[in-house]
């Protein structure tokens, strides 16, 4: 069983909540679907940062070539 959680929405809050729900949806329903999809935006943005510092890397994308090369001499002809 789910736990019950409670919380004092600012105007901000409010205002999100009356689009999310003005369709009908109820309120539990448009604050779960909305912090799956925040938790969604955030490890999208987590990936993508570490995606730009790789390829930020010198070292890093120096060592991806040198593995493509190697991977090329191993390749089926």
């Amino acid at each position: 069983m789910a736990d019950t959680i409670t919380f004092r929405p600012d105007e901000d809050a409010v205002r999100a909540l009356a689009v999310l729900t003005r369709d009908g949806t109820p309120v539990s329903t448009a604050v779960r679907s909305a912090l799956i999809e925040a938790a969604r935006q955030r490890a999208a943005a987590s990936l993508r940062a570490e995606a730009e510092a790789l390829a930020a890397d010198e070292q890093d994308r120096a060592e991806a070539v040198q593995v493509l090369r190697d991977m090329e001499t191993l390749r089926a002809w």
